[in-house]
């Protein structure tokens, strides 16, 4: 079993709360705009990070993450892209390449509102943790946790934190 931290949209933000949560899991996960190089950094020096650049993210940014990172968490098919959409609003790219690829959970960010509902049509998890940062339209910065067990994913949790 794995313990997941999802974020998204950091845009450069990242604090003692964020960093204390970072802590008590086993790897993290970041679905773009990241804004700043530091985050990555700081991540890294605490626990195992995965990530994607989104559309705010710098070349340095870019070189070091790419637009898509598929990948296998214990038993589950795991997809996180920045910009994405949604179950029934998924971007051409997206949509397209679900047809001919089984994925477990498909992650994304970007909209910096919080979604997690299950894709009937791809029968697959579907996350968007929102955002953690403090740019943008949102009234709370979210975050979600959750585990990983085998080909499950359990004990899914939202943390939300005053802007």
């Amino acid at each position: 079993m794995k313990k997941i931290l999802l974020i998204s949209d950091t845009h450069g933000y990242l604090d003692e709360k964020i960093l204390k949560y970072c802590k008590s899991v086993d790897e993290v996960w970041h679905a773009g705009d990241v804004g700043n190089i530091n985050v990555i950094d700081k991540i890294r020096q605490i626990k195992p990070f995965r990530g994607v650049y989104g559309n705010i993210d710098s070349h340095k940014i870019r070189e070091e993450l790419s637009l898509d990172c598929k990948f296998i968490c214990e038993k589950v098919k795991v997809w996180i892209t920045h910009i994405g959409g949604y179950p029934g609003a998924y971007k051409k790219r997206i949509s397209s390449n679900l047809e001919n690829q089984i994925v477990d959970l498909f992650i994304c960010g970007h909209s910096h509102i919080l979604k997690i509902i299950y894709d009937k049509k791809f029968d697959l998890l579907h996350i968007n943790p929102g955002a953690i940062g403090k740019h943008g339209f949102h009234q709370k910065r979210t975050m979600v946790r959750f585990n990983v067990n085998e080909d499950k994913i359990e004990n899914l949790e939202i943390i939300e934190f005053d802007r």
